[in-house]
């Protein structure tokens, strides 16, 4: 008797129609604690809110009779032509959405030529998704996010892997020497759940314990001894043959700094609001953050990630001078709701939404896309 045929895959419910309705439809889907951990963020989740309210807040200046057929999506980045300029961004533990996790999303991302960045803390091993989609010839980058670690002979090792693998980058985050105070999360009482880890850092050591004096700090006089810093940029960048990208990048001095080490690119990104809040909407330190790098290297990749809703919010940041975006949350929302064809389909909004823009600002392609689109609303 022969085994019966495998379920089909989850189609994605007619009633989602916007990636604002994957997140509602999502929260019906995941967890309590897993919905806390993927929507949640540091203590008032005031910088969570003004990520989407900043891109709301710049308007799109339509210019009409302009030439557009035989227009495209097309990017170039770090060598290569995107067919869009939307990545996936790192998050960890996707198997909590869905248990084809991180490769339900690495096939979507391979099926609509979006780029991918894997997270260190992946509930995946960073070789199966590689191998998954590395000979897709019409897949997007392949990028691995790092998290250096106390032992620095891990990290290497990690980069090792990710080299052999197929990786093409690295993107070293740098904005979390330390977790945010996410009340949510603890309010949620949230624990990774049985079978879900960080399948990348298996087998790692834990740091070795620090005895603390009377009124010391278990953060400045512990796990602060471990905090990346400068020189270890330039560590990484002795270490390895790929192109390192930080992520994590606010400040206009930071990026200066950045740019004079050499490093391949850099990431506009306030953690999703998830390590310190109140800090400012990455829309709002995109374009400063683009002036200073440029002003060192002027062909520096700039990317941008959160609060990313839309196809306009994607034109919006290609006119502020970004050369890519990456979305996170929404891509947790479709696995979530559906898989990897969830994921597909928030992609698949995402494109459409920006060649609909496009049109209709006069941008044929998005070397059209400049400070001249947008107006305050």
């Amino acid at each position: 008797m022969s085994p019966p045929a495998p379920a089909p895959p989850p189609a994605v419910p007619p009633s989602i129609v916007t990636l604002a309705d994957h997140e509602t439809h999502a929260a019906t889907r995941l967890e309590p604690g897993a919905w806390a951990y993927f929507n949640g963020a540091a203590a008032d989740e005031i910088t969570l809110g003004a990520n989407r309210r900043a891109w709301d807040q710049i308007g799109l200046l339509p210019r009409v009779l302009r030439p557009l057929a035989g227009g495209h999506t097309r990017v170039q980045l770090l060598g290569r032509t995107l067919a869009h300029p939307i990545l996936l961004a790192p998050v960890a533990y996707q198997r909590m959405a869905h248990p084809d996790g991180e490769l339900g999303s690495a096939y979507a991302a391979a099926a609509l030529g979006a780029g991918m960045v894997l997270s260190t803390q992946a509930s995946t091993r960073l070789e199966a998704v590689a191998n998954a989609v590395r000979d897709d010839a019409g897949r997007g980058p392949l990028w691995f996010q790092l998290y250096l670690q106390h032992d620095r002979d891990f990290t290497r090792e990690l980069v090792e892997r990710a080299e052999r693998a197929g990786y093409e980058a690295l993107v070293l985050t740098v904005d979390a020497p330390c977790h945010g105070a996410r009340d949510r999360e603890r309010r949620a009482a949230f624990r990774l759940p049985a079978g879900v880890s960080a399948a990348n850092l298996l087998g790692m050591l834990p740091p070795p314990e620090v005895a603390l004096a009377p009124g010391q700090s278990a953060l400045f006089d512990g796990l602060l001894h471990h905090a990346p810093t400068w020189a270890d940029v330039q560590w990484l960048q002795s270490v390895t043959r790929l192109p390192v990208l930080l992520k994590g990048v606010l400040h206009p001095d930071d990026a200066r700094e950045a740019a004079s080490l050499g490093v391949a690119g850099l990431i506009v990104s306030n953690h999703g609001g998830r390590t310190l809040d109140t800090t400012p909407a990455t829309a709002r330190q995109l374009p400063l953050v683009v002036e200073a790098a440029r002003a060192v290297q002027p062909t520096m990749p700039v990317l941008v990630d959160g609060g990313i809703r839309r196809g306009t919010d994607v034109l919006k940041a290609m006119a502020l001078g970004a050369s890519a975006v990456l979305v996170g949350r929404p891509i947790v929302h479709g696995l979530a709701n559906a898989g990897a064809a969830g994921v597909a389909h928030v992609l698949r909004l995402l494109r459409d939404e920006l060649e609909i823009a496009m049109a209709l600002t006069g941008c044929a392609t998005l070397a059209d896309a400049s400070p001249a689109l947008l107006v305050p609303r």
